[in-house]
């Protein structure tokens, strides 16, 4: 698998995930997020335990770092492996195994971690980050395809491109988006173009959907689609 970046955005609390490569469904497989907890994201020679096991660390309390020691201590395989994480307080901790094909290799900013493998070089890192950092103003979802975007601009995965896929998770335990684009010519594009659709109803309709607070949601049809309507309708 090829680079990730996630990210928790600190106004909303949101945790969020992108990814791009050139394999079949990164989407199945890379990106692990728990609302309130962190977000994890397992790739070059994939471990999906990474993801599932070190949500439960998180949920444990362990740091970042502590659940990334315990993982690749307990994997054989690990010099194949990449992985990097972030919590709820921000904390990023991240392995890269010298056995991943070059280039690859990790870096961090404030409230974002980026890694990749099989990379045409850093410059995919860097400007992935540059472009991550520049677009603060922008809702999470657009920020992380911007910045993915920027890394394919300079060089991406130098095998080439077959997938991609986008989580966001807020609040609730299930997903605020998840998109995945599994096999595309051009995988972050129409990842681009199905956020953009995702704005017409979906983002809007969520809001009515059940809530640990609200266990039965919304149901009224006439209700739900008059607020459908007048949040598309500010949007003009």
């Amino acid at each position: 698998m090829t680079w990730s970046i996630i990210a928790r955005d600190s106004a909303t609390g949101q945790f969020g995930i992108a990814v791009a490569t050139r394999f079949f469904a990164s989407g199945a497989r890379v990106p692990y997020v728990a609302a309130g907890i962190g977000a994890i994201a397992t790739q070059a020679m994939v471990n999906p335990y990474y993801g599932i096991d070190g949500l439960t660390l998180l949920r444990e309390g362990k740091s970042p770092h502590d659940v990334i020691a315990a993982l690749v201590a307990a994997d054989a395989g690990r010099n194949s492996r990449q992985v990097h994480i972030i919590d709820a307080k921000g904390r990023i901790a991240a392995h890269s195994g010298k056995e991943c094909i070059d280039w690859f290799g990790n870096i961090a900013g404030d409230g974002f971690s980026i890694a990749g493998n099989m990379l045409t070089g850093p410059a995919v890192l860097d400007e992935t980050a540059r472009t991550y950092a520049a677009h603060e103003t922008l809702p999470l979802p657009q920020r992380l395809i911007k910045a993915m975007l920027a890394g394919e601009a300079a060089g991406g995965d130098k095998r080439g491109k077959q997938s991609a896929a986008l989580l966001i998770h807020g609040a609730e335990e299930w997903s605020d988006l998840d998109l995945r684009v599994d096999d595309h010519a051009e995988p972050l594009r129409e990842l681009e173009r199905l956020e953009a659709v995702s704005r017409e109803r979906w983002v809007h309709f969520r809001r009515f959907m059940p809530t640990r607070d609200n266990p039965a949601g919304v149901t009224d049809r006439a209700v739900i689609e008059a607020g459908i309507e007048a949040a598309t309708a500010s949007r003009q």
